[in-house]
């Protein structure tokens, strides 16, 4: 069987943040891909154009397409955003295993603790904001997503983030209004085995969040990461949490 792994990055983020989880896949035999989302990381060139109205569907038809390229099913690894982009592509029958790295919330779970709660409103502060790109906040980040990189390390971590689409924000958090259902799955569809894993210091999905997402699943695994936080993939650890992440795989 193939060992191909496909790690989907989450919001403002890019390829670039998988590289100590590449690392140690590549170094167990496994080929690693890191696709950037349209308008992130390497494709971030006029990002404030290229993401104006770029919504889940998009990001997923590119994904499907590169998937598609591959001589079998994938296990799929998502990180926030990403979790919920693998769980639509696995609902299609693109993966042999699902990993969900602090999952973004798909449509139909409900923000659980105030933070969360607080997120949604300060994105409704921003007038029409599902038409426009939003950029990262280096103070925000440092209390929401990056609590658990070590100080020294936040601003250099930070300046590889770029913008977000405004829209693809509004399909994940405001699911409720969204005549599309952006970012609704089909659990029944998904069979193959399911991991989900948080940490316990994730300020931006709790571990409530986290646990909703695996719940629907049969059989689902979910590990709490003592002392993570939501960028768990760049914070010190990364490289053991990508060591047990390889071992649960299933031959």
């Amino acid at each position: 069987m193939a060992r191909d792994i496909v790690m989907l990055h989450g919001a403002s983020a890019g390829g670039w943040c998988f590289d100590r989880f590449r690392g140690v896949f590549e170094s167990l035999g496994w080929t690693c891909y890191t696709p950037d989302l349209i308008g992130h990381g390497r494709d971030a060139v006029d990002a404030d154009t290229k993401l104006v109205g770029v919504g889940m569907a998009d990001y997923r038809a590119e994904l499907a397409k590169f998937l598609q390229t591959l001589s079998a099913p994938p296990v799929l690894l998502g990180h926030s955003m990403g979790a919920v982009l693998a769980q639509q592509l696995a609902e299609s029958g693109m993966a042999r295993a699902l990993v969900l790295v602090s999952p973004a919330p798909r449509a139909g779970i409900l923000p659980a603790t105030d933070s969360e709660r607080q997120l949604d409103q300060d994105l409704m502060t921003i007038a029409s904001f599902w038409t426009t790109v939003i950029h990262p906040d280096f103070n925000l980040a440092c209390v929401y997503s990056l609590n658990r990189v070590p100080r020294e390390q936040q601003r250099s971590v930070f300046d590889r983030f770029g913008p977000e689409s405004g829209r693809a924000y509004f399909e994940l958090f405001f699911w409720m209004f969204d005549k599309t259902r952006a970012t609704a799955v089909d659990i029944d569809a998904i069979r193959c085995p399911v991991l989900c894993l948080s940490g316990t210091d994730d300020k931006l999905v709790s571990l409530a969040t986290a646990r909703a997402t695996a719940a629907p699943y049969r059989q689902a695994k979910f590990w709490e990461e003592p002392g993570h936080g939501h960028m768990l993939l760049v914070e010190p650890g990364a490289e053991d949490i990508a060591r047990r992440i390889a071992d649960w795989i299933p031959a």
